[in-house]
């Protein structure tokens, strides 16, 4: 079991840009070699989609003219 000082200082290094940074490289990576060994067992490789679609409100009709 850790002291409450280590607790303290590990909390703070987590809460750096350095570290978010670091986690996402690490991410890219594990993804990274599951998707080769996933291509390596026949399966197949990921296709290109969109993440998001903007979805606008229709036009309203312009009152007729009289």
């Amino acid at each position: 079991m850790y002291t409450n000082e280590f607790e303290e200082a590990f909390s703070s290094f987590l809460e750096r840009h350095e570290y978010d940074e670091a986690e996402n490289y690490l991410f890219l990576m594990v993804r990274l070699a599951f998707s080769a060994g996933w291509q390596a067992a026949g399966g197949a490789p990921p296709k290109a989609e969109r993440l998001f679609e903007l979805i606008r409100p229709p036009k309203e009709k312009e009152p007729a003219e009289q």
